[in-house]
């Protein structure tokens, strides 16, 4: 009999672990109730990946990192973790050793750039008022002003966090890309995609907040990924 994988789902800049609801309910729907949803402080890259790591030694059993946004360059840091069997990544960044997010970002930069504002502590927002069209343009706009004014933002600095070994390099992958992201470019995308040797790389015309106005296809790329990696 197979051992069903932990999923922990990562979460990114702008939003919290509650960006990955609809996830969670289609991943139970389905059948796969382990899951579990990192909160990060947003602080550092390394205080992000120690956070998910702690999460991931929590687990006596084989885990699967689900990643979105920037929480990807989280899950290729964390992923090197022991009983980490493999990785998902959800319009998210796939550093490569030496790369950042800021790195990356400033070879295509998105459209929703622009909306981008810091303050005087070092935090990084989006304008609440251009959340919605920056962020989740494909959600209700309602939804997306909720969103905007619950955003939880990093410290500018963890743009420049670089990954050393990234655990895409050693564990079996997937991706998900996102045609209509204005947060991180498409292009960029495809290009993380194609060299991670994703098992499996899904097209999705979303907004980034694919795991919100697609949760049914991006909980199908999990589970399909779950399945995989399960340990018989």
């Amino acid at each position: 009999m197979s051992q069903q994988a932990t999923i922990i789902l990562v979460h990114g800049f702008w939003g919290g672990a509650a960006h990955w609801s609809r996830v969670i309910v289609e991943l139970r729907r389905q059948g796969h109730t382990a899951i579990r949803a990192v909160e990060l402080p947003l602080t550092s890259l390394a205080d992000d990946a120690e956070r998910t790591r702690k999460m991931v030694a929590q687990v006596h059993g084989p885990v699967l990192l689900v990643g979105h946004s920037y929480g990807g360059a989280v899950i290729s840091v964390a992923g090197n973790a022991p009983n980490v069997v493999g990785l998902v990544y959800i319009a998210a960044f796939a550093p490569d050793a030496g790369e950042s997010p800021g790195s990356i970002t400033q070879e295509h930069p998105p459209l929703g750039a622009a909306s981008l504002e810091g303050d005087s502590d070092g935090y990084l927002w989006v304008k609440p008022e251009q959340y919605h069209d920056s962020f989740c343009q494909d959600l209700d706009a309602e939804e997306g002003a909720v969103l905007g004014v619950v955003q939880k933002a990093p410290l500018a600095s963890t743009f420049g966090d670089t990954v050393s070994d990234p655990a895409w390099k050693h564990k079996p992958s997937w991706y998900q890309i996102s045609t209509a992201d204005r947060m991180i470019s498409p292009v960029n995308q495809e290009r993380m995609a194609a060299r991670l040797g994703a098992r499996k790389v899904i097209t999705l015309n979303a907004s980034h907040a694919s795991l919100a106005s697609r949760p049914v296809e991006v909980a199908a790329l999990i589970l399909e990924a779950a399945g995989a990696v399960a340990q018989v």
